[in-house]
């Protein structure tokens, strides 16, 4: 029988068949940070559990972790807890830990991958719902909960509920300065925030064999916004390419064992998926959000939508009108980064927008590294200079302003541009309003003060 990549490695990791109901999965890899982790630990000491196989495991800070002052001790008593905690868990039971200070420190979902932790067709979870940003490697990918991680360390497998398939196909090439956010946000704009439940979702089609790998990862990353615990994208040569030579990453012998496997991940032709969505990525344009869900936005050059019985509450609290343009909004506030575009890749498409200009009066704009990877990268391109010169803070690696976990935080009232996957009622602060946007527009915005259409502005 026909299979999609979604089945074939949910076969390939079946221990006990539910059928209707839910199965045993064998778990292959578990990520761990600070913020999942802790009644996990707890429990399995409750329990006098150990960890089955510690080699599996990988744990870094990211969510509480400061951006600036990295060489002075924490300010944020909670924060420096946390942190402390993970390292003396992982200690204990055995488990890898990137320290702050090291170079292998960053945003969860950006160290996996970089590390060669993320290989196609393992299965792969972290107590962390942008799991899915791991499937861009043809793994399957899927964010649990703390009770379930502290599971995954004690045996290895988990129970799970099979999902119905999606495709999702991108047919044509996309525009200059339209980027793999603006089609994911046109994604969850047709379909909408739960139009993917229950669905493991696999993007093809000709624009997203064009994607870079970090242009796919955040494709995946944005799976969950559209409802859907797993994005996956088939490994091809671009994969390969981006695996060979990382630190975790088979070599020799066991290289070209692995790749003859990954050569088979891919869904047969004639494969049978539960729905199919299909997009013409060369009529994307940027896309920005305008509401306080994902599935609110509009194409830059469009209007917010009329509808106020139904958009209130939203409407009211990013205090937009409907009918009204995005485009000379103003802001006060721009990020960049997030494990959605903190990649190199998004790095440099701001710079290129930031490139001999400066930031607005009154915008205060930050830039935060993916991880400690990215910015030796990015500063050994230059970036950071581009970046300082054109007036934006250059940040230590963190999650930074996507979850105001952490020092960065927007007060009340403020309204910021930025890269970052949720843009829920006090996500970045409580009270502030956010706008999602790809790397070049929130650059572009930054400059100008106010939204703007990315492709005008460097006409």
């Amino acid at each position: 029988m026909a299979r999609t990549l979604y089945q074939k490695l949910w076969d390939a990791h079946l221990v006990v068949d539910g059928g209707e109901g839910p199965s045993l999965l064998y778990i292959d890899r578990h990520l761990l940070h600070e913020v999942s982790t802790p009644q996990s630990f707890a429990m399995l000491r409750e329990e006098g559990l150990p960890v089955r196989r510690p080699e599996t495991q990988l744990a870094v800070a990211d969510h509480s972790v400061p951006t600036q002052a990295r060489d002075q001790p924490i300010a944020d008593p909670r924060a420096a807890a946390q942190i402390e905690l993970l390292a003396s868990n992982c200690a204990s039971y055995g488990i890898e830990y990137l320290p702050l200070d090291g170079g292998g420190q960053g945003i969860v979902h950006v160290i996996g991958p970089e590390q060669g932790f993320t290989l196609p067709g393992v299965t792969l979870v972290c107590g962390d719902s942008h799991s899915s940003t791991h499937g861009a490697f043809g793994a399957l990918a899927f964010g649990i909960g703390a009770s379930e991680c502290g599971i995954v360390m004690a045996t290895q497998v988990l129970w799970q509920t099979r999902a119905k398939t999606m495709r999702v196909v991108f047919e044509g090439e996309l525009p200059p300065y339209v980027s793999a956010k603006d089609m994911a946000l046109a994604l969850i704009g047709r379909i909408g925030a739960s139009g993917a439940v229950g669905h493991a979702i696999e993007f093809a089609g000709p624009a997203v064999r064009a994607l870079s790998m970090e242009g796919r990862m955040t494709l995946c990353n944005m799976a969950i916004e559209a409802g859907s615990r797993t994005g996956l994208v088939a490994p091809d040569e671009t994969t390969f390419a981006y695996v060979w030579g990382r630190p975790r990453a088979p070599s020799g012998s066991r290289w070209n064992a692995a790749l003859s496997y990954w050569r088979g991940l891919r869904s047969d032709d004639d494969a049978m998926f539960d729905r199919e969505v299909v997009i013409r990525a060369d009529e994307i344009a940027p896309h920005v959000t305008f509401g306080t869900s994902p599935d609110q936005v509009i194409a830059i050059d469009g209007a917010v939508p009329q509808g106020r019985e139904k958009l209130g509450r939203a409407l009211d609290y990013m205090a937009v009108e409907p009918g009204a343009p995005l485009v000379g909004l103003p802001i006060d506030h721009a990020f960049i980064g997030s494990c959605t575009n903190g990649r190199i890749e998004d790095l440099r498409a701001a710079a290129d927008v930031a490139r001999g200009g400066h930031v607005a009066p009154g915008v205060r704009a930050l830039v935060v590294p993916g991880s400690a990877a990215v910015k030796r990268h990015a500063e050994a391109e230059g970036l950071d200079r581009v970046f300082l010169k054109a007036g934006f803070e250059w940040r230590e690696p963190g999650c930074s302003l996507c979850v105001a976990m952490n020092n960065d935080r927007l007060p009340a009232g403020a309204r910021c541009a930025s890269t970052s996957n949720r843009n829920f009622e006090g996500r970045q602060g409580i009270g502030a309003r956010t706008h999602l946007m790809s790397p070049a527009m929130v650059a572009a915005a930054a400059l100008a003060g106010r939204i703007v259409d990315v492709r005008s502005s460097r006409a």
